[in-house]
């Protein structure tokens, strides 16, 4: 693999309620000293996938000369994990994640010089979530297969199950069976491989997000549930959409033909946001970042290099 310039660094992140001292790892793919662009802040999904499946962004800098800034959100990947807060729902909230957020931005300085948001999944929920705010130094987003009403992804992926074969279905439905069976765990790699990331073979960044969400759940299952496609934690009645007016960076709202995220689940991002943009890519699914790579990058840098 190609180096770049750029630094690789933790952050001391100030949570009380951890118990423990924290940190966010962060890794920066360019010189912010040595370009006028403002850099990119890649917002990885989950919560709790890490930033290795948003690496495919690293184009960006190789053709458009955009940096980029790669992040593990707390709880997973490089930062500091906490397998104590399972079930903490005073614990996990957009609140914890936003403040990291901020914090990375301020450590890197960024306010003066500007950034955008790419998010995927969570990710872009959280950067809408960020944008509510009208922070000082966002200019534009990306949001990538990002729910707008967590009751309508609830809904698409009820849609979504009735296009699986009938047993794999009654298994994905079944509240009685065993979730950590092999027969439910078969069957839910029948849905992530439709889905969420129809490659095959699933890229390996892609494997090590999923492979982040089983070893370290603790976000994850308290904010989502114990599947993809069945939202029963915190998150269930989330409807960031209704916030959206507030929203004054432009907006890019990409999602997959096949993705978990219909159509119906973005809509509500194109109602509300004032200067947005919507392309549904025909080859994907969720994972569109690499299921139709060379579109997704070039609609990201055509919207993010026109600043």
């Amino acid at each position: 693999m190609a180096t770049y310039p750029g630094t690789e660094g933790e952050i001391a992140l100030d949570v009380p309620q951890a118990g423990k001292p924290c940190k966010t790892w962060y890794k920066l793919v360019g010189d912010l000293n040595e370009t006028l662009k403002s850099p990119i802040i890649a917002l990885h999904g989950g919560p709790g996938s890490g930033h290795d499946y948003m690496v495919s962004l690293t184009e960006l800098y190789e053709k458009r000369e955009i940096p980029i800034v790669f992040y593990d959100q707390i709880g997973c990947g490089r930062s500091t994990h906490l397998p104590e807060k399972m079930g903490d729902e005073e614990f996990w909230t957009f609140e914890l994640f936003i403040r990291e957020l901020d914090n990375l931005i301020d450590h890197l300085s960024l306010r003066n010089t500007g950034f955008h948001l790419v998010g995927q999944s969570w990710g872009g929920m959280l950067a809408a979530a960020y944008a509510v705010k009208q922070p000082v130094g966002l200019k534009k987003i990306v949001l990538s297969s990002a729910p707008a009403s967590m009751p309508l992804y609830n809904e698409s992926c009820k849609r979504r199950l009735a296009e699986l074969p009938p047993k794999t279905r009654e298994i994905l439905e079944s509240h009685e069976i065993d979730h950590s069976g092999p027969e439910f765990k078969k069957a839910s790699d029948v849905f992530m491989r439709t889905f969420v990331c129809h490659l095959d073979p699933v890229p390996e960044p892609v494997q090590r997000a999923w492979k982040n969400l089983k070893e370290n759940p603790s976000a994850y299952s308290t904010m989502q549930g114990d599947s993809e496609f069945e939202t029963v934690g915190t998150l269930k009645t989330w409807e960031g959409w209704k916030d959206a007016h507030k929203i004054e960076a432009e907006t890019l709202l990409l999602n997959g033909r096949y993705d978990e995220v219909m159509d119906f689940v973005m809509e509500p991002w194109f109602r509300s946001i004032k200067k947005v943009k919507w392309v549904t890519l025909e080859k994907a699914s969720h994972t569109i970042i690499w299921e139709d790579q060379p579109r997704f990058l070039n609609l990201c840098g055509d919207f993010l290099s026109d600043e």
